[in-house]
């Protein structure tokens, strides 16, 4: 490649990388703000938390009637990532835009950013088909329009350009799709703030040495945040597959999920676990006297809210289970609390979500320089230690975690037990 067409493919992912986050940002805008509208709905008038079963009802009805083609989520943004799929829906962006939002009116327990990515895709892939661009572009773009989304939903535009490399291959980062996607999350997040909208603020994590002894407590620290995140990912897919399995309708489902999360609330008498618990995760940063158990309602919670089938992402929910669990965990090792839940808030979703890098990262701009070397050993520990597995089943296997080398990519779900048949007596269909 001659100086000239260097220069040339550099102006095309500027150009093209600027529109993606342009676009990203002012979506991930609007749906923060119409968030924090429906959060504040909810917390005003906590009477609205007994519909959740019926808005279920109508949200799984919308999406059975027309929904089917993007019901996948960010399973299928990266089924299209990898086998150059037809175009991703555009309706995709305002369906999960407003079903995550009715979700957290109703106080459904789900994030953000499976809604940001899925919108930053739909929306980049519609461009990618009217411009008309090439297929290694087209892939290019769909990496920039997931960092896009990522990175101006939760202002971490470093972080959301890494994952939107990391999340796709595990045991690969994408570098073909590096300046696009670094474009796309700083202009992404630059224009979201431009619009007035602004992020959760956590407290910074004080310097600490490591020490050999450190190094052991991180060591201990990392296993229970696998086990918490394995829990997590095996009970949403347990509730996920044996509801498809057993009740064929989305509908039903999705009223079924919102009974038990409605019960779930005047079991535990408080409304902490709703929504996306930002409260709750600040609060573990500075309260010593946050519940030890906290994590797990809040896991609970979230389980069964994805796995009936409400929209939204696991991000948010899951940075609030790992903060829980890393303040528990530093007051039982002797690790500053404010460390220890830093830590956990990025592990579990590193963990997770099979990306590492990317949260170790966010964890440096959400909370401060110091932090960067402890976060790193517990989310490459974790991410080692949670084994093959993840919240988004199609992520693709190359390189495996003990060192193994596949022969081509493999999704996750390959890796899964075939599912068995559905009793008889069970219709098919349903969503």
């Amino acid at each position: 490649m001659t100086k000239r067409d260097r220069f040339a493919v550099l102006g095309q992912w500027l150009l093209l990388g600027s529109l993606v986050g342009v676009l990203c940002g002012a979506a991930s805008a609007l749906f923060l703000w119409l968030l924090e509208r429906a959060t504040e709905l909810r917390t005003g008038h906590e009477a609205i938390v007994y519909t959740l079963p019926v808005a279920g009802l109508i949200i799984g009805w919308i999406y059975e009637r027309f929904g089917q083609s993007i019901k996948a989520g960010n399973n299928l943004v990266i089924d299209t990532i990898h086998d150059e799929g037809p175009e991703i829906p555009l309706r995709m962006a305002p369906m999960v835009l407003v079903g995550t939002v009715l979700t957290h009116v109703f106080g459904g327990s789900a994030g953000r950013e499976g809604t940001a990515v899925q919108m930053g895709a739909s929306i980049t892939d519609w461009v990618s088909h009217r411009l008309r661009v090439s297929k290694p572009v087209r892939r290019q773009l769909l990496a920039a329009g997931v960092a896009g989304g990522f990175g101006s939903v939760f202002g971490t535009p470093v972080a959301g350009a890494v994952f939107g490399l990391e999340f796709i291959v595990l045991g690969r980062i994408e570098y073909d799709a590096l300046v696009p996607a670094l474009v796309a999350s700083l202009i992404g997040d630059m224009t979201t703030r431009a619009l007035g909208i602004g992020h959760t603020h956590y407290p910074a994590a004080s310097h600490l040495p490591l020490t050999p002894l450190l190094l052991l407590k991180w060591l201990a620290f990392a296993a229970a945040v696998a086990v918490v995140t394995t829990v997590f990912i095996e009970l949403t897919h347990f509730i996920k597959k044996r509801g498809e399995r057993h009740i064929p309708r989305m509908p039903a489902r999705m009223f079924l999920g919102g009974l038990v999360v409605v019960g779930l609330w005047k079991l535990v008498g408080t409304s902490d676990y709703l929504g996306l618990g930002v409260p709750m995760i600040v609060r573990s940063f500075e309260d010593p006297n946050l519940p030890v158990y906290a994590f797990a309602l809040k896991l609970i919670f979230t389980a069964v809210t994805l796995g009936a089938g409400f929209l939204g992402g696991e991000v948010t929910p899951l940075f609030f289970v790992g903060a829980a669990l890393g303040s528990a965990l530093a007051r039982l090792l002797g690790i500053p609390v404010e460390l220890g839940a830093g830590v956990g808030l990025a592990a579990v979703f590193a963990a997770s979500s099979n990306t590492p890098l990317a949260l170790s990262i966010m964890a440096m701009e959400l909370l401060g320089a110091p932090v960067f070397p402890h976060v790193v050993i517990v989310c490459v520990l974790a991410y080692l230690l949670a084994g093959h597995r993840s919240i988004y089943p199609a992520q693709r296997l190359l390189n495996g975690k003990g060192g193994e080398r596949l022969s081509r990519p493999t999704a996750l779900r390959e890796l899964l037990p075939a599912p068995q048949p559905p009793p008889k007596g069970d219709r098919p269909g349903g969503g």
